[in-house]
């Protein structure tokens, strides 16, 4: 992901060949594990947590594969028309990009860990990169009407926006399924609610349901 949006941001074209290689690998990769634990369910029978994790793993990896097909879907815009949209939303891509990445490495972190306490932090991330995303396209839409003969290349900025904006919401899965799989709560579809006194220290959120799936 980092290599593709610094790949837009540069505009150099030629990063396509080395993100769409690290594609095939993330594609080869999921269909390894996938067999593999297809294989684990089907000759070991595992009950418990071991049935919890590898449960959880299959709907991971399904995640990681599309980030994947995000930052292939950013590096496509690097070679393409610039225009003065993508200089006047530069910072705030950046950023947004940033916190995009960041949850990413969180949510993998929390799943090395086993930390459900990380994984939270990760979920309270996602409305700032949802406003950075509004943000941005409100920014864009407004210079297009300004300057029409640029309306390719602001579009071109909107769509990267929404592809960070994907990315962080496939972190935001992989935290829900880690929180899942470390204590059992079912945060996903808007479930998962920060308490007052949630900080990014790791106070444990409050939930506003919980169940299994």
């Amino acid at each position: 992901m980092g290599l593709a949006f610094d790949g837009f941001v540069t505009k150099a074209s030629t990063v396509m060949a080395e993100v769409n290689a690290l594609d095939a690998q993330i594609d080869r990769d999921d269909l390894e594990i996938h067999a593999l634990i297809l294989r684990m369910l089907a000759l070991r029978q595992p009950v418990a947590d071991d049935l919890r994790f590898l449960t959880t793993a299959l709907r991971l990896v399904t995640d990681l594969e599309r980030v994947g097909d995000e930052a292939v879907n950013i590096a496509e815009r690097a070679g393409e028309p610039d225009g003065g949209g993508q200089d006047l939303v530069t910072d705030e891509l950046a950023v947004m990009a940033g916190a995009a990445r960041d949850m990413l490495q969180m949510a993998l972190d929390a799943l090395v860990r086993g930390d459900d306490e990380g994984a939270d932090r990760v979920l309270g991330c996602d409305d700032d990169v949802d406003r950075r995303c509004a943000s941005i396209i409100a920014s864009i839409t407004t210079y297009i009407a300004a300057h029409p003969a640029e309306a390719r290349a602001g579009l071109r900025v909107i769509r990267v926006a929404k592809y960070l904006e994907r990315i962080a919401d496939h972190a935001t899965n992989i935290a829900e399924e880690i929180i899942f799989m470390v204590r059992g709560d079912d945060v996903r579809h808007g479930r998962w609610q920060p308490s007052r006194s949630f900080t990014a220290e790791g106070s444990r959120p409050r939930l506003a349901a919980s169940g299994s799936r």
